[in-house]
């Protein structure tokens, strides 16, 4: 006799959650329908290539959130970080750059870092050799100072001759998809260095930690001209397929949205699997229970840091697909609104933990955020019509700015409605039966 299929496997996915995802992504179908027949087909294109772009990063969080519980409000840091890399790789080289000295300064300024990096390990073993507690952290602090003022000095000198002779480094000129892959390796550089630091700390003093590490990442890139060239902004980006020409902006953006729906679908799939395999059967216990899964022998602090870096990929590779779209690199356009509040909004909506439900908040949410706009200005617009006509009401001034505003109201009580009649979200975490 064949063995029969696990009681885990049987009820993996219940039939009330199929017919509850079913109608969800119905409704979902159905918005994306008004979408296009009332904004027409040229702007939808382009709301729906934006649209999958954030599922990337809602899915994303939900690796952290929804997987781990930890409380990242420094989104928007990491895919500034992977949008400039992937502008670094991608956009054409500068001529001028590579016959200066600049090459041979940044090459000495890699050289610095890494060597620091180095003794700043080294330091962290000190107690391996014998020294004190005390002793290791004297030695920890003269290296961060040291190392600090080594860097800075040759940074300060470095950004000074580049923008002297060349203005800044420009690009590598190496291929877009290789720039979005380059993009999530540095975001988990990043991550792993912030992990080190701030895992130890509460969910509270994590978000707040996360939060001020994306605001100087934020202003690095908004103030090294030698390496992002500024507020000056950089365009146009290259596209991984071809841009728009002689007015051909449906089918150009169509190709673009198939290219930002592969990746989405790839990683929608690896999560589902991650989700219950061990793995994610062994994050979801520490996230129910950290105490009781470090007392069963798991390394929480390693596996936190895992969950973590992994999480913020795909952040740096939707941060590098958003600004190749929009053929603009403009580190003064990362704003914590737009980014870090409206995927925590996403998440919270679709349901955190569900993989199906960051996608369908990502697609939701962002349809009625850039949607709203114009939908309350035409009708604002026709209240005014008529309530001159009818009454004789003379409108404000600001009446248009008000309507473009109408977004933030829209989002808020959409968010407001799901947490008063769905707490867990449209999509709450699916459950497995034993």
């Amino acid at each position: 006799m064949t063995q029969s299929a696990s009681p885990e496997r049987k009820d993996r996915y219940p039939a009330a959650e199929w017919r509850r995802d079913i109608l969800a992504f119905a409704g979902l179908a159905i918005v994306i329908l008004a979408l296009f027949l009332s904004q027409g087909a040229v702007y939808s294109v382009r709301v729906m290539v934006e649209a999958g772009c954030y599922a990337l990063l809602a899915l994303g969080l939900t690796i952290q959130w929804g997987y781990a519980g930890m409380f990242n409000i420094g989104i928007m840091g990491f895919l500034a970080a992977g949008a400039a890399t992937s502008m670094l790789i991608s956009f054409p080289a500068n001529p001028k750059f590579w016959a200066s000295p600049g090459p041979m300064l940044v090459a000495l300024f890699i050289g610095k870092l890494f060597l620091c990096g180095i003794a700043i390990w080294i330091a962290n073993k000190a107690d391996r050799i014998g020294a004190s507690r005390r002793l290791k952290g004297i030695i920890v602090t003269l290296v961060l100072i040291a190392s600090f003022a080594i860097l800075s000095n040759h940074m300060t000198r470095m950004s000074q001759e580049i923008e002297s002779t060349s203005g800044w480094i420009g690009g590598l000129g190496l291929p877009v998809l290789l720039g979005w892959a380059v993009a999530g390796f540095v975001a988990a550089i990043i991550a792993w260095a912030v992990g080190k630091i701030c895992l130890g700390l509460r969910s509270d003093y994590l978000a707040i930690a996360t939060l001020g590490i994306a605001a100087i990442i934020k202003t690095f890139l908004k103030n090294a001209d030698w390496l992002t060239r500024g507020t000056l902004t950089v365009s146009p980006l290259p596209w991984p397929v071809p841009t728009p020409a002689n007015g051909h902006f449906i089918l150009a953006r169509s190709y673009y949205l198939c290219v930002v729906a592969v990746i989405v679908v790839l990683l929608y799939l690896l999560l589902q699997r991650a989700y219950y395999a061990p793995w994610g059967r062994m994050m979801r216990a520490i996230r129910d229970n950290e105490d009781a899964a470090e007392a069963m022998g798991k390394d929480v602090t390693r596996r936190r840091l895992q969950i973590f870096v992994l999480g913020c990929i795909p952040m740096g590779v939707g941060g590098a697909m958003l600004i190749h779209f929009a053929q603009i690199y403009d580190p003064s356009a990362f704003i914590d609104l737009n980014y870090t509040f409206l995927i925590w909004v996403m998440v919270i909506l679709g349901g955190a933990g569900n993989n199906r439900g960051a996608i369908l908040g990502a697609v939701f949410v962002y349809i009625i955020w850039t949607a709203s706009s114009p939908i309350a200005l035409s009708l604002f617009h026709l209240v005014a019509y008529y309530g001159h006509e009818w009454t004789g009401w003379q409108p404000p001034a600001d009446l248009d700015s008000r309507a473009l505003e109408m977004r933030v109201f829209v989002v808020g009580l959409a968010i407001t409605l799901v947490l008063r009649y769905a707490p867990q979200g449209v999509l709450p975490e699916p459950r497995a039966r034993h």
